[in-house]
């Protein structure tokens, strides 16, 4: 299985058949670039194990030459990654596309060219001036895609108009580059012919956001790997060497009818027509698409100037209309066409310009899931030719300059020693990430989360070995043999020195080099390349040839190998076939054996052990005895003991036919039927397809049911009204007596449970064509109860839906960006159902600055289990504004229903936009934050701001005075606590005192007036409801400790008791105490603290003790009056803490 956002077929929602032929998807098949659309490129489902890959048997099976040549100019190049897929004929074959348009077909066991074709001259590098990446020929460069549904092979083609196609030129007579033109083909794998309605011409497209621009078919080029979503597949666009006024581009065609849906230019603004930039490029790397509605992509560089280099910050969710060096998250509509949503620049785009240092030279991958964090729940990546990689958070990919010091806001950035052009190699097992970097030797690095629970990635070792000096590197790659611990493999290829190289997956624990396990020269490999996977074999495209790795090397044995079978009836056995084996080498033959299926037969097999010298030959007889319909093969494998070493133990013989029946034969699909339902929902309705997959007509003799297991005990049903077959909870209809031949007949099956519970029937339906036994399972459980919540803005906890209520983000300073999660739980009952999501529509899409952070959370479809709860993300990032604007609201809805009774809900969420910088110059100024002190957040946020704020100049003692000022005006003794605890966490760390923080003697003049503000003020901290008292005034810098808190509580009595003469006397009346400050100052019993946190709790500590005196005071008091009432309310409050 691949260990991804999707799978391969994820972008194939849609599938239709041609010409009654019957396609599918083997899975060793590779059909798009880098195994699916994630573009990770790990692939674990390719029989690749890493005991035979090291051991002699594995090697250079077969090359097959690949014979175009035009005009004699020189060998043809595939820069385009060959596509491995079984055709209808079952045969797995490798698809070849070249530079000089030519369409190979090729055998993947054997390496016979089966059919090929020209699609086109090529274009002539000679009409691109001074640009010489590809040369001499350029035609097919991007990777396609294979559409599994209908067997179409997708691609682009660069060639002439059609008075120079079936003509020859060379580089000095060339037809010059305005009259290019490129093609959008659909090929019919079977035979490599075009399909109906196409190929479409590209070149003249115009631009649907920007109509002032169009694709100029001689001046761009089309380089990455082709994009399938569903019905529409999406090509990418760039320049050769950045020549001519192009602009990058997104282009998507409709699959069936080749029509254009969406031409969208990453140049979509004011700028002049020539403006180039923002090409989509990658290396030949593919769009990515996350399975969610979510296309990724990476571009070049760009010279709009559209974002200044410095002072002008971006969020992701504004992208800018030139989409220059850039990660680029497009939103794919329903009909097609594309939006950006979501976007990342690095911080030096103008630099990157200047020195064409490309970002988009490596495409945006989407790692595995396994690859997640607390913070990050999805990442990509992305390396650049300036040698950095960036790590991103997919939801919330970064704006520009959106970190500190106007930096990237990205996960982690690594910078490299060189520029790297190739995608990253991802292995899930153990989490190890492998660079190529050029002229260099490859990075491993390993992911991780850390106590913050972000994610990290730190190198580990490296490769002995460096790549070429010069350019082209390939792609990584990573394998693992169905995801079992311990079989990762690292695959890469060069253009130099070993050009295709095997590691193992797993660094040395000694953090010595990675282990390399097999290397292979191969004669002039493509550049950006990578090794292409079918079954159990490793395809790597060179300069006019296709090279196959896999087992046998030096086959022992020349046998007569593959044997096709003429067309055999199921249940008989054809004519042998006499197999003739000559041996290469002296050997000896150990065993024989069929691997693969039962459906042949070896016969006539000499006495082993069989002692042969070289030269010698034996023979035996193979058979087709067919049990299933429809093509079928397997090996005879021959196991030898050679004298001679360096050839294989193991020679395959090759045995294919295709099954017939020519007398009625049953086939029931599915064997299995299971329903998963809940009480009160009301009966459920499946069907079962009984087919008759022979030529004669089927008659059913008998149906027999059971309860209790496939071997019985057999009963006869009850029939209803209406005919059908009532068995426990199961009714059966439209059981048939009789199927035609190649007919099919559906069976209708209910399930209606009256209770909780799990439930079975085994049928056994007997015909003339066969016996089968069909199993049905049943379990049906309680109702499942939705509870929605919501994360509070505070981080203490989450707030429950209340129908009528939105969900608040509270208030948000513009230019920052909250994010909070949507938490939903299936609330029911030990028994109950899963909990589906029916209908989910998130504000993924949704216009403003308040939406989802992605589709696929809680998205229809998702099942929570009992107790069990989902979340997804949303986040609230309003823009920056001019100062002075008034503060803004923002509102979303996600509309969202269930599988139960309680019906559909609309999410309402709100936030409050503040602008902070308004009010902070307004404080600053003209000392008016006094008129903010009925707006609690605003006045916290403007003390904070004006603290930190350098430019504001504001001092320490500033603050102290402005804070007193505002006391001794309202003696609001709540906001003068928020006030100096804000002051103190901002300036207390170069301050040797904390004390310097407080002026006792104006706090405690009107402090002790109020006894209850106080301990409202810090039950209120403990309690953590005073608003976002610890994010908004301390931002993580000074914490508070609740057990230190509750200790001064109990320390309370003992102070009373040890301190009562010490600190107040009793007059002579014995009706007044005082407070004995002298005392006081001289009996500080704590050292002076070293950080900031001490200082804190220290700061308390003194706070308390002087209210814990005057306690003490009114203890006296209450005394003398145990109705004393101040007493009273004093207790309560501390009771409080």
């Amino acid at each position: 299985m691949r260990h991804s956002f999707l799978s391969p077929l994820a972008g194939c929602l849609v599938s239709f058949s041609l010409h009654h032929a019957s396609y599918g998807l083997n899975p060793t098949d590779t059909i798009t670039w880098g195994g699916d659309a994630s573009r990770a490129g790990y692939e674990s489902n390719h029989n690749l194990d890493p005991r035979v890959i090291v051991s002699a048997d594995w090697g250079n099976i077969w090359t097959a030459k690949l014979p175009g040549a035009f005009a004699g100019l020189a060998l043809e190049q595939v820069l385009s990654q060959p596509l491995v897929y079984t055709t209808d004929d079952g045969i797995q074959y490798v698809f070849v596309a070249t530079t000089q348009n030519n369409l190979y077909k090729i055998n993947a066991k054997t390496g016979e060219v089966v059919t090929s074709r020209n699609i086109g001259v090529p274009f002539m590098a000679a009409d691109l001036g001074s640009c010489f990446d590809i040369t001499p020929c350029i035609g097919v460069t991007g990777t396609g895609v294979i559409d599994p549904s209908s067997g179409l092979w997708y691609l682009t083609s660069k060639t002439y108009s059609d008075q120079f196609q079936n003509t020859t030129f060379g580089p000095k007579s060339s037809p010059g580059r305005a009259n290019g033109r490129y093609y959008f083909h659909a090929i019919n794998t079977s035979d490599l012919s075009e399909a109906p309605n196409f190929p479409v011409s590209v070149g003249g497209t115009v631009f649907r956001n920007n109509p002032r621009r169009q694709l100029i078919a001689g001046d761009q080029h089309q380089r990455p790997a082709l994009l399938q979503v569903g019905n529409f597949i999406y090509t990418g666009w760039a320049s050769h060497c950045i020549q001519y006024n192009y602009t990058g581009a997104i282009i998507g065609f409709h699959k069936t009818s080749g029509a254009i849906v969406e031409a969208y230019a990453m140049e979509g603004g004011e700028e002049p027509n020539t403006v180039a930039g923002g090409g989509v490029w990658m290396s030949g790397g593919g769009l990515a698409y996350d399975g969610a509605g979510s296309m990724f992509f990476s571009t070049g560089n760009g010279y709009a100037a559209q974002l200044p280099a410095n002072g002008s910050p971006v969020g992701g969710r504004n992208p800018p209309t030139a989409l220059e060096e850039a990660v680029v998250n497009m939103r794919i509509n329903n009909d097609g066409t594309i939006q950006p949503v979501d976007f990342f620049m690095p911080w030096e785009k103008t630099q990157l310009d200047g020195a064409d240092k490309d970002l988009g030279t490596t495409p945006f991958q989407l790692l595995p899931s396994s690859f997640t964090c607390p913070n990050s729940r999805r990442i990509g990546m992305v390396t650049g030719k300036s040698g950095k990689t960036y790590w991103l958070n997919v939801d919330n990919l970064g704006g520009y300059q959106m970190g500190a010091n106007r930096l990237d806001a990205a996960i982690q950035v690594f910078q490299h020693e060189n520029s790297v052009y190739s995608a990253a190699g991802i292995q899930p097992l153990g989490g190890y990430i492998y660079i190529n970097v050029n002229n260099q030797k490859t990075r491993v690095l390993q992911f991780s989360c850390n106590a913050n629970g972000d994610a990290t990635f730190v190198e580990v070792t490296t490769t002995a070995e460096k790549s070429a000096q010069y350019l082209g590197v390939g792609h990584g790659t990573t394998t693992s043999l169905n995801g079992q611990p311990g079989t990762g493999l690292y695959w890469m290829t060069d253009v130099d020195g070993l050009d295709l190289r095997i590691y193992d997956a797993t660094p040395p624990s000694d953090g010595s080099p990675l282990k390399l396990l097999r290397g292979f020269n191969i004669q002039g490999p493509g550049k950006f390349n990578h090794p292409v996977f079918g079954d159990g074999r490793a395809y790597v495209a060179a300069r006019g040839s296709l090279w196959a790795f896999g087992a046998p090397v030096n086959l022992p044995l020349n046998c007569t190998s593959p044997i096709a079978f003429p067309r055999t009836a199921v249940n008989s056995t054809s004519t042998p076939i006499p197999v003739t084996c000559v041996a290469n080498v002296a050997t000896s033959v150990t065993s024989f054996n069929i691997l693969g299926n039962p459906n042949f037969v070896a016969s006539g097999l000499p006495t082993l052990p069989l002692a042969l010298a070289a030269g010698d030959s034996f023979q035996f007889q193979a058979q087709f005895a067919p049990m299933q319909v429809g093509p079928l093969s397997s090996d005879v494998v021959i196991n030898t003991t050679n004298a001679v070493a360096g050839s294989s133990s193991r020679t395959p013989v090759t045995l294919t036919g295709t099954a017939s029946s020519t007398s009625a034969l049953l086939n029931i699909q599915p064997i299995t039927l299971t329903f998963n339902t809940t009480i009160g929902a009301g009966a459920v309705s499946k069907s079962v397809f009984w087919n008759n997959d022979g030529d004669a007509a089927l008659t059913v003799s008998g149906v027999s049911f059971s309860v209790v297991s496939e071997q019985g005990p057999w009963f006869t049903p009850n029939t209803t009204s209406d005919g059908g077959s009532q068995v426990a909870q199961f009714t059966f209809s439209d059981l048939p007596s009789s199927i035609g031949p190649g007919s099919q007949q559906s069976v209708g099956v209910v399930y209606n449970p009256p209770a909780a519970g799990n439930h079975a029937v085994f049928v056994k339906i007997v015909t003339s064509g066969g016996t089968k036994i069909l199993d049905v399972f049943g379990t049906v459980g309680s109702q499942p109860v939705a509870l929605y919540e919501f994360q509070r803005a505070d981080g203490s906890g989450w707030d429950p839906y209340v129908p009528g209520q939105n969900f608040s983000f509270g208030d948000v300073a513009a230019g920052t960006v909250r994010t909070l999660a949507l938490r939903i739980t299936n609330n029911g009952s030990s028994t109950a159902s899963p909990l589906g999501l029916t209908v989910s529509k998130p504000p993924f899409d949704a216009p403003g600055y308040l939406r989802a952070s992605n589709g696929l959370d809680l998205a229809e479809g998702t099942q929570i289990a009992a107790a069990q709860s989902a979340n997804a993300t949303l986040y609230c990032a309003p823009p920056e504004v001019q100062p002075d604007m008034a503060s803004s609201q923002a509102s979303a809805a996600w509309r969202i229903n269930t599988n139960n009774d309680q019906g559909a809900v609309v999410l309402g969420f709100l936030s409050h936009h503040r602008d902070l910088i308004r009010a902070c110059r307004f404080c600053h100024f003209f000392h008016h934050c006094l008129e903010l002190s009925n707006d609690w957040d605003l006045f916290r946020g403007c003390l904070y701001e004006r603290a930190i704020d350098d430019d504001l100049g504001a001092s320490f003692r500033d603050h102290i005075n402005f804070i007193h000022y505002f006391v001794g005006q309202l003696n609001q003794h709540d906001i003068y606590f928020t006030a100096f605890a804000v002051v103190c966490s901002v300036h207390d760390p170069v301050h040797n005192s904390i004390d310097d923080c407080v002026d006792w003697t104006s706090y405690l003049a009107v402090y002790y007036a109020v006894h209850d503000t106080f301990f409202d003020a810090i039950s209120n901290f403990v309690h953590g409801s005073v608003g976002d008292f610890i994010n908004d005034c301390f931002r993580g810098e000074i914490y508070y400790s609740f057990d230190n808190l509750i200790h001064l509580v109990n320390l309370e009595n003992d102070l009373c008791e040890r301190n009562k003469d010490k600190y107040h006397n009793q007059s002579n009346n014995g009706n007044k105490f005082e407070i004995d400050n002298d005392k006081l100052k001289n009996d500080d019993d704590h050292a002076q603290p070293n950080s900031p946190t001490e200082r804190w709790h220290l700061l308390l500590f003194r706070m308390y003790r002087r209210e814990a005196q005057r306690t003490c005071l009114d203890r006296g008091l209450h005394q003398r009056n145990s109705d004393d009432s101040q007493y009273v309310r004093i207790r309560s409050k501390a009771s409080r803490l």
